[in-house]
């Protein structure tokens, strides 16, 4: 059991190396926020030139229903829903996953929130997000049953840092959460300060 554990807590701390080194960088607080159009998994089209004409957008990426702390940060999103849409703001959360993957995950959490799977990676990369998983720990991953082109349905080995924008109104950037250390999410309190 001790050397399941540490195997685990190595191979986090691998993802959070290799995040650090290949990310993008993320968006800056200021920034316009790319334009980006996508369909939620009932199949409804939306953008975010639409979305922020009706109030600001709480941006969340995150890697996958296999990913426990992003499990839990749905959760946690979930449960303030009625915070957010006190403020008049839309949570849209954006996975590379493909749509069975991203409903597995909307069934673990509970999720009520728009859902968009970016299957061209272009909304990850536009927000610069957007990493490539090295073979070798795509091998300890698969070891432990994380198949991420099962999961993501191609096989470019892509995830994204789970990120947070906050976007307003006027399309600009009012407040970003990137950190490479997957484990480390924005707060709701943070967020809801920023709306």
């Amino acid at each position: 059991m001790k050397t399941l554990f540490v195997l685990t807590c190595t191979l986090l701390f691998s993802f959070t190396l290799l995040a650090q080194q290949q990310a993008q960088g993320g968006l800056k607080v200021g920034e316009v926020a790319p334009e980006f159009t996508g369909t939620d998994l009932s199949g409804n089209p939306l953008s975010l030139k639409n979305l922020t004409k009706e109030g600001p957008v709480v941006l969340i990426f995150y890697r996958g229903a296999w990913c426990p702390y992003c499990n839990k940060y749905m959760s946690q999103l979930q449960e303030s829903l009625p915070q957010f849409t006190e403020k008049g703001a839309r949570v849209i959360a954006i996975t590379p996953e493909t749509m069975e993957s991203a409903e597995k995950a909307v069934e673990k959490t509970s999720a009520t929130f728009t859902v968009i799977t970016d299957s061209e990676r272009k909304i990850m990369k536009d927000y610069k997000v957007l990493y490539t998983v090295p073979e070798n720990v795509l091998g300890a991953l698969e070891g432990y049953g994380i198949n991420l082109t099962e999961s993501n349905g191609k096989n470019d080995n892509v995830l994204p840092v789970p990120a947070t924008y906050v976007i307003g109104k006027d399309g600009k950037v009012k407040f970003v959460h990137y950190d490479e250390n997957y484990k480390q999410r924005a707060s709701v309190e943070e967020i809801i300060a920023n709306l």
